[in-house]
This record gives structure tokens, C-alpha cells and sequence, in this order.
């Protein structure tokens, strides 16, 4: 999507003459785009170039220019991007790209020097990686903030919360109501859905007459949110369940897959040894709507019937109405037992649950349309990968924003200015956890799920709500965060926030 940079050689005196690179400095922004007037939230010299930034350069040659692209702009004159997770940073090698994308062009780094640089219109932040003590304050008023967050809700319960999604401008989640969508990133394709069955029933079967138990379930992550192997033990009470991993075990792996990196991927070997399973327990370790991983795509892609809990819409995005069972359909787990086992004992109410494998039997519109549309792909060169996608779409967002606040200054008396956007909860926004299995208040006080979770979860929207106030108040030192949560505590005890 981007191209190489250009450097300017030079020669360096030494011993072996060795050769070094002289990277040319940004340009400040066009006087017309953002008066520095505006910008009283820290002082004026602190926007001009810096000898950090005389040392890079943005490359000016590009791969791939969007349809629609007719930016003729050089480097100086564009918007910059900031990647405030350097780890994150879709381009290789340095640190600093060119990016022209739909509509129009950015330059995108990951050297956070610039972050207050005149600029720097928006900052990129990886969820999993943001932290209210390490923001960066104070929020200039000419940025936006992006919000990329495709992983567990478990990492960052600060986002689940008003006050903390509200931080963000534009978001890429796995809520479908996010700005750019990232539901279906464990589904690379309408094919892997459609591959054929791994294992033919007859097989599974005659497996089964040997010892092998009807259900697998495979975990090494044991003390999450959703608590989940609360309710497998449970379950285990009712119906054998083959246990592999470090939760629940009871079963070896075979010593070719001890190496617990094949069950991230899909190395033939292990796939071929829990497709053996008629049903896998595909529970994920955090609960949020739309938020499915490969526990649930994986089963399907083998021919085997994931028995899951997740994501509360997960019906919505299923090939058909019977190719996954979901338990909190059924009032406790042995009402799951028993009905698993009927099926284990039907071969041909168990085949229903494969007949999406047929293209004619997956029905669902709403999952053949977001598998259409997407505009990144899964291991798809023809498309942009969601980082780089979802970094343009902020792009062209960016430009698209700057281009109304020019037309209304230029004629503030008959143009609107630009609607600020902000994100809601519905970007993100996952429940409390409870427990995997019975009421909360049946739990003794040291169970150790109630001490972590649930208090994580209240923490999280005390350091929200603290940010907030940092960014409210226009500090400068995030380090305060602690002192804005302790005097907000003081005023709800005293009736007063």
C-alpha cells in the first residue's frame, strides 16, 4: 500500500568510509489548515520543527492509489497520522510512510515526537495497549483520536465504558456498530466454511465405539472473564468431555502437539486431531456481542459442531439456524448433557448440523453480504489488511473533516462547521462478567474469579471517568490520574458527582 522512502546519501568521513543517510525534514502545514491561534492548549513554539523530525523523511512513491484518489498534494502539505502503539505500525521497514488511499493521502508514523506537531490531525491507539496513566495529555483540540481494538474485551474493560469509548472519534472493533467493523476477522472466507468435512461421521463413530469421548474441549487459559470453566466442570458432571490443555485436563496431548503453538494456528497435525471430536466446547474467554474468534469458526471449517458461548448475537452471523449450539440456550448444563448426547446417539439429527457445508444450505444473508462487502481481506493480497484499511478509512475521514473546517472558515456565515463524531457504547460496550455457571452471590468471598474480574471491570470505568477529568481539566501529566479518581471517590461520598 505504501512504497519505499527516498534518502539522500551522503558521505561520512571515517575509516572505512561508511556510507550514512540524511533523511529530510517535515514541512510545517499550510498557514489556512489550522492557525496556531486555535491551538491555546500549549504554546506556539511547541509546534515548530524539531531536530528529531529533521531526521525523517515521508516516501513519496506509493503502490496503490484508491479509485477515487485525485490528490495531487506533496508530503508537505498533508495530514499526518500518529501511531501512538509503534508496535502496531502496518508498514516495514522505518518508522514513517506515505498512504494514498480511497479518496485521499496522509502521511502515518509511529514516532510520537510528533504528537504535537501542527500536523498531526489524529492518533491511532491500540486498545489493547492503551492506558489512561499513559495518555497522551494534554488532548490537543485539532486531534482526533482512533480507537483499533480486534481482541478480547478482556484486555481493556476501560473501553466497555462510556466515558471511555466517548474518548475516541473513530473506532475499527469487533461491533458491528463500530466505525469500521471487524466482526468477521476469524472468518477468512465463504470457503473455509465450505471445506468438506474433515473426519466423515462413519469415522467419528467407530472412534467413539473406541473410547474417544463425544465432546473436546482445549484450553491453556484458565482464569478469564467469562469463567468458562466454571461451566465445563460442571457439564464434565454429565457427559464425558476429553480435556486437553492446562485447564480441566485429563487427557495427554500426543507429544507431536505439546508444543502449545500449533492450537493458535492450523498446523495440519493438530487439526486433524481435534476434528476426530463430533462437538468442540467453543467458549471464549470474554462475553461481548459480535465478539467471535476462531473457536468458533474453526469447528465449523472442520465439520465439527462448536457448542458455544461468546457472543450473545452470535445467531446472527451463523451459515443457518442449525450449525451451532448454543448453551445459554439450555437452562443448566446437564439439560446441555442430555440433549448432546442424543445427538451423539442421532446420526442423522447430528447431520443437520452440517448441512450448511452445501453452498445452497447457508441461508443467512446478513453474513454472505459482510463477507462480500468487507473492504480488507483475510490472507487476501486483493485487498487491504484491516490495519492498513482501517488507517485509511481515518485517513480520508481526517482530510474529509480538515476540508470542512477550511470551507467554514473561509465563509463562517453560510457554511456549517463539521459535526464533531464521537463513538458510543455500542462501539464497544461489554457487560460486567458473572460467573460461568450459577449466581454470583453463591460465591464464597475468596473465590478467585470474584476477587479479579468483576473488580477489574469497576476499576476500569474509575480510570475512565479519571481520564476524562485529566482531559476536562486540560493537564498535562497523565501521572495525575490517580489524584482526579480519589477526588471524584471524595465527591460521591459526600453526594456531590
Amino acid at each position: 500500500m505504501a512504497g519505499r522512502g527516498r534518502m539522500v546519501p551522503c558521505a561520512c568521513l571515517g575509516l572505512f568510509g561508511v556510507l550514512c543517510w540524511v533523511w529530510v525534514s517535515f514541512a510545517s502545514f499550510p498557514d489556512d489548515q489550522l492557525p496556531l491561534e486555535a491551538l491555546d492548549a500549549v504554546d506556539r513554539a511547541a509546534f515548530q520543527p524539531q531536530s528529531a523530525l529533521s531526521e525523517m523523511e515521508f516516501s513519496s512513491i506509493s503502490s496503490y492509489r484508491g479509485p477515487g484518489n485525485r490528490d495531487r498534494r506533496i508530503n508537505k502539505e498533508l495530514p499526518i497520522l500518529l501511531w501512538w502503539s509503534g508496535g502496531l505500525f502496518p508498514h516495514f521497514p522505518g518508522d514513517s510512510e506515505r498512504i494514498d488511499c480511497a479518496t485521499s493521502s496522509c502521511l502515518v508514523t509511529s514516532n510520537r515526537k510528533v504528537q504535537i506537531y501542527k500536523r498531526t490531525a489524529s492518533i491511532i491507539f491500540y486498545g489493547t495497549d492503551f492506558r489512561a496513566y499513559e495518555a497522551p495529555l494534554p488532548r490537543l483540540r485539532h486531534q482526533t483520536w482512533a480507537l483499533f481494538h480486534e481482541e478480547s474485551p478482556m484486555n481493556n474493560y476501560f473501553l466497555s465504558h462510556g466515558p471511555g469509548i466517548r474518548l475516541f472519534n473513530y473506532t475499527a472493533t469487533f461491533r458491528r456498530e463500530s466505525d469500521y467493523p471487524l466482526t468477521l476477522q476469524w472468518l477468512p472466507s465463504l470457503d473455509y466454511l465450505l471445506q468438506p468435512v474433515a473426519v466423515p461421521l462413519g469415522e467419528k463413530n467407530r472412534l467413539r465405539r473406541g473410547g474417544l469421548a463425544p465432546v473436546l474441549y482445549m484450553q491453556s487459559h484458565c482464569d478469564v472473564p467469562s469463567d468458562r470453566n466454571r461451566y465445563v466442570q460442571e457439564l464434565m458432571k454429565y457427559i464425558q468431555v476429553d480435556s486437553y490443555g492446562k485447564c480441566l485436563n485429563n487427557k495427554p496431548l500426543p507429544e507431536n502437539l505439546e508444543d502449545t503453538a500449533t492450537a493458535t494456528g492450523e498446523e495440519s497435525s493438530f487439526m486433524n486431531f481435534v476434528a476426530r471430536y463430533k462437538f468442540h466446547l467453543a467458549l471464549e474467554n470474554g462475553l461481548c456481542p459480535d465478539y467471535m474468534t476462531e473457536k468458533l469458526w474453526r469447528p465449523l471449517h472442520q465439520g465439527c459442531v462448536p457448542v458455544y458461548r461468546g457472543s450473545s448475537s452470535v445467531a446472527d452471523w451463523m451459515p443457518n439456524d442449525h450449525s451451532a449450539i448454543i448453551i445459554d440456550h439450555f437452562p443448566s448444563p446437564k439439560s446441555l448433557a442430555e440433549f448432546l448426547k442424543r445427538l451423539d446417539e442421532n446420526d442423522d439429527e447430528y447431520a443437520r448440523y452440517l448441512e450448511f457445508k452445501k453452498p445452497s444450505r447457508i441461508t443467512n444473508t446478513r453474513l454472505l453480504e459482510a463477507l462480500e462487502t468487507r473492504e480488507w481481506g483475510v490472507n487476501d493480497m486483493s485487498k487491504p489488511n484491516y490495519l492498513n484499511g482501517f488507517e485509511c478509512y481515518v485517513c480520508d475521514q481526517e482530510n474529509a473533516r480538515l476540508a470542512a473546517e477550511r470551507t467554514y472558515r473561509k465563509a463562517p456565515n453560510k457554511n456549517q462547521p463539521p459535526k464533531p463524531k464521537m463513538a458510543n457504547n455500542s462501539h464497544m460496550g461489554c457487560p460486567l462478567p458473572g460467573p460461568g455457571y450459577g449466581h454470583v452471590t453463591d460465591l464464597p468471598a475468596d473465590d478467585g474469579w470474584l476477587q479479579i474480574w468483576p473488580q477489574d471491570y469497576w476499576q476500569s470505568l474509575d480510570q475512565a471517568e479519571g481520564l476524562e477529568s485529566l482531559i476536562r481539566h486540560n493537564e498535562s501529566d497523565p501521572s495525575l490520574l490517580w489524584k482526579h479518581i480519589q477526588n471524584m471517590a471524595v465527591s460521591r461520598a459526600r453526594g456531590k458527582h
